[in-house]
């Protein structure tokens, strides 16, 4: 069992052939890096033998340890190989992590690839006291072998008159590559839309040039009059295509480029790239349920040790928090 405070330890980790948990941008070491220049410490742990070793990637602030990840990241889990052999590296990192903290929070954890499970598990048979609550809404689209037609014919009807009326008043570009006018463009858009200010857009920027040199980058574009007033940012990568931003004018919303702008996208990945899956991040945004089928929950593991003075008045406000629960009407079980 050992500690880091560099991320550069994970790159021959999450490379290794036999860790397939290195499958979407938030498990890759280069995503802990661009974290970790944006002035996060890292609390790199890690446990082997001769054959594995499983690591999770950590910061800490006065014993509180919890995930190196920002806004950005869609999710966050442990870097282990499946199986019995990885289950208990996992019991090792959590019982190491007692004399580095009192408490430990672990999110936002999917549970679709058992991720929730296994490392509440493992915190559970490591001593700690372990709740699990669900903190996030994820939404998804499994396309289950449809063409992008027989994906848009499933659509709200309002969504795909509003596309048939509207497609022709903008000029759509879906780029493969990153392109500085374009990026510009994006941030530009950005800052003049409805949405809240960029916590990190350096980062955000990085991320996307590294994945138009990796071909993993689909960027889109929307303009009106030689204007642009839409832009997306997507990538895609092992049969899952992930929309990470977008954005468009208010001062131009009549034109509704950001409904053309997202159904070009969607084709290009459903058509293109062969996509499996898309995933729509988190937050539970309505407008979300217009292009998704399915949701799936993020959880947050919140982890006391028992045996700190530091962790009794949060253990007690949890205890205090589940008998007001079991008082509530339904509350009691007969």
């Amino acid at each position: 069992m050992r500690y880091h405070d560099s991320v550069n330890v994970l790159h021959e980790l999450c490379h290794h052939s036999e860790h397939s948990h290195a499958r979407s941008p938030f498990d890759r070491a280069e995503w802990y890096q661009l974290l970790a220049d944006t002035g996060l410490t890292p609390l790199i742990a890690i446990a082997g033998d001769a054959d594995n070793a499983a690591a999770i990637a950590l910061t800490e602030d006065s014993g509180h340890i919890t995930p190196l990840r920002n806004w950005y990241s869609f999710t966050w889990r442990q870097l282990a190989p499946a199986g019995e052999q990885g289950d208990r590296l996992l019991r090792e990192i959590a019982q190491h992590l007692k004399s580095r903290g009192h408490r430990v929070t672990l999110e936002p954890v999917p549970d679709e690839d058992g991720s929730s499970a296994r490392l509440a598990k493992a915190f559970r048979n490591a001593g700690w006291r372990v709740s699990v609550e669900r903190c996030d809404i994820n939404h998804v689209l499994h396309l289950n072998g449809r063409s992008f037609a027989e994906y848009w014919a499933a659509r709200p009807g309002k969504m795909r008159t509003t596309l048939k009326r509207k497609e022709k008043k903008v000029r759509v570009q879906v780029l493969e590559h990153f392109d500085e006018q374009v990026w510009a463009d994006y941030e530009r858009i950005y800052a003049d839309s409805w949405k809240p200010a960029e916590d990190q857009p350096a980062m955000l920027r990085d991320f996307a040039a590294a994945e138009g040199e990796a071909g993993r980058l689909r960027m889109g574009i929307a303009y009106a009059d030689d204007q642009a007033v839409a832009a997306q940012c997507w990538t895609v990568e092992n049969g899952c295509a992930y929309i990470h931003k977008l954005a468009h004018l208010e001062s131009h919303k009549k034109l509704s480029a950001g409904t053309t702008l997202t159904a070009a996208l969607f084709e290009h990945v459903i058509d293109g790239d062969n996509v499996e899956l898309v995933d729509f991040g988190t937050g539970d945004q309505p407008y979300k349920a217009d292009w998704m089928e399915g949701i799936r929950h993020r959880y947050r593991i919140d982890c006391l040790d028992p045996r700190q003075p530091r962790a009794w008045l949060a253990l007690a406000k949890r205890a205090a928090k589940a008998f007001t629960q079991k008082l509530a009407p339904g509350g009691l079980q007969s």
